[in-house]
């Protein structure tokens, strides 16, 4: 990214390129952290939207279940691309599907299988995120996911809670 802005500089020394070094590496950043996390799915026959879904269901605790409505808000993806993930879990026989009493509601339950796979794999993963990030100290860490959170909340990513917010 040096190298990059500074081509820019010196062709065209009027533009302030200096979003580029944090851009630049964020983007390049995304997706070293992708590949090394497949990798580490991959281990475990898994890709990550998979874990995506298993784990956003895991974390709700007994009876680990969503609505499919809840599953699409949780995971910023189409309708019609978390029910193509659904099935193809379902398929693998690490989800279910089940009727609520409202029959136009879908609600999706981790299966024993599905829920073993998710713990077997959550602690690697956390892992793999934690070496990711090795080169950080504790505090560099803490304050490069605050920044990153500002940035992200600007972008109409989330609400901060009222904690969160910097006076």
């Amino acid at each position: 990214m040096d190298r990059i802005a500074g081509q820019w500089h010196d062709v065209r020394p009027d533009v302030d390129v200096s979003p580029m070094a944090v851009i630049g590496r964020v983007s390049r950043l995304s997706r070293l952290i992708d590949k090394r996390l497949g990798e580490n799915f991959a281990r475990f026959g898994i890709e990550a939207w998979m874990y995506d879904v298993l784990a956003t269901l895991r974390r709700q605790g007994e009876p680990y279940e969503l609505t499919a409505g809840d599953l699409v808000r949780q995971s910023m993806v189409t309708t019609g691309a978390v029910t193509n993930r659904i099935d193809r879990l379902e398929q693998r026989g690490l989800v279910e599907r089940a009727r609520t009493d409202d029959r136009r509601k879908v609600v999706v339950r981790l299966t024993p299988a599905g829920r073993d796979l998710v713990d077997r794999v959550v602690g690697d993963h956390m892992g793999t995120e934690r070496d990711i990030l090795s080169p950080l100290t504790q505090r560099q860490e803490a304050d490069l996911a605050r920044l990153l959170r500002t940035v992200l909340v600007d972008l109409g990513d989330a609400e901060p809670a009222d904690d969160d917010r910097d006076p």
